[in-house]
């Protein structure tokens, strides 16, 4: 199923914007964003309860340095710039259609280490939607909230 998307979008890359290099198709790349644009305006959700839910993943995409200067209780890190098919297997699991929880910097009002926010348009849970679609897991939601990592509700680990 991940292939088969993947394929999908490349077949309909515009060849006019077709790059030098075949390894790299922006034309798919906006492809698969507006395709993934209708889904994720419905999976943004204040979840925490669904942290909760048996067989969920709490999935935090930024840097191993930022997850390990803290965190949401329960995340799981994997770095956005290591995402590929089998690094996202491994920690993912076998089933592509299990619910991942994802949130980043600019999910914190904070704006101090190790959550400095992003600009708005490179906020990192857009890119990581972006690619968990991409790579066939369909099942994503956001963390919509703007919350307080001092707050104990959010149960942030400090590293």
């Amino acid at each position: 199923m991940r292939r088969t998307l993947l394929l999908a979008l490349a077949l309909t890359a515009t060849p006019a914007l077709a790059q030098a290099n075949p390894q790299i198709d922006y034309p798919a790349f906006q492809a698969l964003t507006a395709s993934v644009a209708p889904a994720r305006a419905t999976r943004l959700i204040a979840f925490k309860a669904e942290v909760a839910k048996p067989g969920t993943l709490l999935l935090d995409a930024r840097s191993k340095d930022a997850f390990a200067r803290g965190h949401i209780k329960g995340a799981v890190n994997l770095p956005l710039t290591d995402f590929t098919a089998e690094s996202l297997a491994a920690v993912i699991g076998a089933n592509p259609d299990r619910a991942i929880l994802i949130y980043c910097n600019n999910n914190f009002r904070n704006d101090a280490a190790p959550v400095r926010m992003k600009a708005a348009p490179l906020a990192l849970n857009i890119q990581t939607f972006i690619n968990l679609v991409g790579y066939g897991y369909p099942n994503v939601l956001e963390l919509a909230d703007i919350v307080d990592f001092n707050d104990p509700k959010v149960e942030w680990v400090k590293g």
